[in-house]
């Protein structure tokens, strides 16, 4: 017979072990808002090569993130045991790419040294350190990420409705948000000289687009990896 003084296994989750969804979900907005900042560059060969080199890098890199990032956010939202170990390697990764894009432009001749920037990587390394250190074994992340996933969908599958999902929901935020913006822009009279009316519209469709892809990336993981209730027998 057990003693009743016997603990359990692992110390309880406070809560902490959420935090690296949160900055998750950050990380992919960061790069999403990295690929629409991005975008109007591809093809300007008036920039140097190493310019060059490093915007597409960054396109590639965000583009990895973010479907990379979808498919740890299905395994969170399932609890699935798997989440720890791979949002770790994932961490690292990033980790890793920062440390590389730092070092790029430190060293190469064509960028300008910014503190800023050097201290938002160094926040952006720190954070990442403390998301992994919060989900390492026997931290108590395990009593949240416990679910063994027996029947979870395919890789494959959760990669193509999260595409879908961010194609879907990005061309319904863009269109909300240019609607939006169109009305906002008729309500306030605001002023059409050069344009400005139909900036303001674009700009508010852009963020509809950014916000639009995300979410609709996000539910379209949720939905395929959601967990079916047990048959009854």
């Amino acid at each position: 017979m057990a003693s009743i003084d016997q603990q359990p296994e692992g110390r309880p989750d406070s809560g902490l072990s959420l935090i690296p969804v949160a900055w998750l979900i950050i990380v992919m907005a960061l790069s999403a808002y990295g690929l629409i900042s991005s975008w109007r560059l591809i093809g300007d060969f008036n920039l140097p090569g190493s310019v060059l080199f490093l915007i597409y890098g960054g396109l590639t890199g965000g583009v990895v993130t973010i479907l990379w990032g979808l498919y740890l956010l299905g395994l969170a939202f399932n609890r699935s045991a798997r989440f720890p170990r791979h949002y770790t390697i994932w961490q690292v990764a990033i980790i890793l790419w920062l440390v590389a894009r730092q070092a790029y432009t430190l060293l190469v001749p064509d960028f300008v040294f910014s503190a800023e920037a050097l201290g938002f990587t160094v926040a952006e390394i720190a954070i990442g350190l403390l998301c992994i250190y919060l989900l390492r074994r026997g931290g108590g992340a395990d009593t949240v990420y416990a679910n063994p996933e027996t029947e979870r969908p395919p890789l494959l599958f959760s990669l193509v409705a999260a595409l879908l999902g961010i194609i879907l929901g990005g061309a319904i935020g863009a269109c909300t948000g240019f609607f939006a913006g169109s009305l906002i822009a008729d309500a306030t009279r605001m002023s059409c000289f050069e344009g400005a009316c139909g900036f303001f519209a674009v700009f508010i469709g852009l963020g509809g687009l950014i916000i639009g892809a995300i979410g609709g990336g996000i539910f379209a993981v949720w939905r395929v990896n959601r967990r079916k209730p047990a048959r009854s027998a």
